[in-house]
């Protein structure tokens, strides 16, 4: 059976280029972590941002943040996490305004121009200093209420923001102004401080088809902190990772269709939750696939990926999925601090054993009490899929334009944008753009489509619910974004913590996937793992 990709990224490449290819469903997908040649990249910097006007509305606040204040903040602010930062900003050691002057610092130090950058960063907020200062007046008068008060959070430049563009990397949306995606908006409710908009693989990957991840006409090119120019960045949430991973922002919020957030956070040595379709809002996310899409957080540790969690829920009532949702649960990192797995069983692939981090996270759970239950995988496909994503972003995009974007947007459709590029194709797509030509050319009736979805959907779930039955199992082990399609066609959720960096120094994750609606099973497992494990460290360039 064909081999798919569980990064979106990858799954997309390898459907296109190898339609052909036969290997078998227990084999795991290839980690995307690869040694390139930075020839490859046709396209390294952007030609789009210009630095002077994203810098112009904080130079004066910028010149007055000394070195010596940076120097001091370092290791107060870099890889802490978010209980940190309130404890020390709560005992007046910095600010809220010193927190996102710090985090600007790092990212004008880093992220451009220079032979440390990694083009993680798309725009800043114009009025985030100004709003640090209401926070900082706010804490004053007792107004915190929530941990991600005061916090600067970077989102996926797919997400809807009403004082930045939303382009999803593309040229063609660089006028997209819009109002705030619902969790935008819960974000901000909860007091959180939206920094920028992060990078991301154009159109969340699925777009060009031979581009490497991370890459946009908009952002440029999102290099991997832990091997720049070396290692893959993942994707599709690529600069959401980046930026974390440098410590550009306490957290980030990335989507996923089908791996795009557990790729690039597994890639960066983060904490990544693709959570179940509806507990959080998509509304006002650029889509892929409205049976699939969700957003979901980023960060370095399990407990701020719970703060940063809880802040973005929140029922939306013009999103049917968040309508549905089952689960009430808004509020999952009080109780995180005393967890077990002692009785707890977790499946681990067999395929997977020869991979040296897996087995030794696999002691690790063992040593803190979980019984491990070793087992073959379901020789299954998922066909298809390439298609099932064509025909809902064919359907779905148009609803985004025509209910969330700007209204003076001349685009329509996917064939439209299409129609954009090919006036300049050197500039818009120069990888070109064979995912989005075959949307336009793909077609099916209601019956074909309801059939090709009923497949994926009942091998995705077999998949899972075959082990878990007969082996009476909590959850299942995988590496990085190995099987996050078939997570994502059974609308499992999923989580990936540190396990450690490979050979080559790339990192790895190890990924918790269980039933619909246990991210606070997640989260129990994913911390307990953390705290017996301790595996990430920070990218060894990015430490000053």
């Amino acid at each position: 059976m064909k081999q798919f990709l569980l990064s979106l990224s990858l799954l997309l490449v390898i459907a296109c280029k190898e339609e052909s290819k036969q290997q078998s469903s227990v084999q795991p997908v290839q980690d995307t972590t690869k040694v390139a040649d930075f020839r490859e990249f046709k396209v390294l910097d952007s030609k789009y941002i210009q630095s002077d006007s994203i810098w112009a509305p904080f130079i004066k606040e910028l010149e007055a943040f000394s070195e010596d204040r940076y120097d001091q903040l370092l290791p107060l602010i870099l890889d802490q996490d978010i209980p940190s930062l309130q404890k020390a900003i709560a005992s007046n050691t910095f600010t809220y305004e010193e927190l996102v002057l710090f985090y600007l610092k790092r990212i004008q130090k880093y992220d451009r121009n220079n032979d440390l950058s990694l083009n993680s960063v798309i725009s800043l907020n114009p009025n985030v200093l100004q709003e640090a200062r209401v926070k900082d007046q706010g804490l004053k008068n007792k107004m915190m209420k929530h941990p991600i008060f005061g916090i600067p959070v970077l989102l996926k430049d797919n997400i809807n923001t009403a004082n930045m563009p939303t382009t999803a990397g593309a040229i063609a949306l660089t006028k997209n102004i819009t109002e705030d995606a619902f969790i935008v908006k819960r974000l901000k409710e909860n007091g959180a401080l939206i920094l920028g908009k992060a990078n991301l693989s154009e159109w969340a990957y699925f777009f060009c088809g031979d581009c490497p991840s991370g890459y946009s006409a908009v952002g440029g090119q999102t290099l991997n902190p832990y091997g720049r120019r070396i290692l893959d960045t993942g994707g599709s949430s690529s600069g959401s990772a980046v930026s974390v991973a440098a410590n550009f922002a306490a957290g980030a919020v990335g989507s996923e269709t089908a791996g795009s957030i557990l790729s690039p956070a597994s890639q960066n040595s983060l904490v990544g939750l693709k959570p179940t379709i509806g507990v959080l809002s998509r509304g006002g996310i650029i889509p892929i696939s409205s049976y699939l899409d969700t957003p979901g957080p980023i960060t370095k540790n399990v407990r701020d990926n719970a703060i940063l969690f809880s802040a973005m829920s929140g029922r939306d009532s013009q999103d049917p999925a968040s309508v549905e949702n089952k689960n009430n649960t808004s509020n999952y990192y009080e109780d995180l601090a005393e967890v077990s797995l002692k009785g707890k069983r977790f499946g681990a692939l067999k395929s997977l054993m020869e991979d040296t981090l897996y087995v030794a996270a696999i002691n690790d759970l063992k040593s803190a009490g979980a019984e491990i239950v070793e087992f073959e995988g379901e020789d299954l496909d998922l066909p298809n899929f390439t298609r099932f994503l064509n025909l809902e972003m064919k359907r779905d995009l148009p609803v985004y334009f025509k209910k969330y974007g700007n209204k003076d947007l001349s685009f329509k459709t996917v064939k439209d944008v299409v129609a954009y590029n090919n006036t300049d194709t050197l500039m818009r797509s120069p990888y070109g753009q064979k995912l989005f030509d075959g949307i336009v050319a793909d077609s099916a009736t209601p019956e074909e489509f309801a059939a090709i979805q009923d497949t994926l959907i009942t091998n995705g779930k077999r998949f899972f619910e075959v082990p878990m039955k007969a082996h009476n199992l909590d959850g299942i082990l995988s590496i990085n974004n190995y099987h996050a399609a078939y997570a994502a066609v059974a609308k499992y959720p999923a989580i990936t913590v540190p396990m450690g960096y490979a050979e080559n120094k790339a990192p790895k994750g190890l990924t918790f996937i269980a039933r619909p609606y246990q991210e606070a099973a997640l989260f129990s497992w994913a911390l307990a793992y953390e705290k017996a494990s301790n595996k990430r460290v920070s990218p060894l360039n990015y430490k000053n």
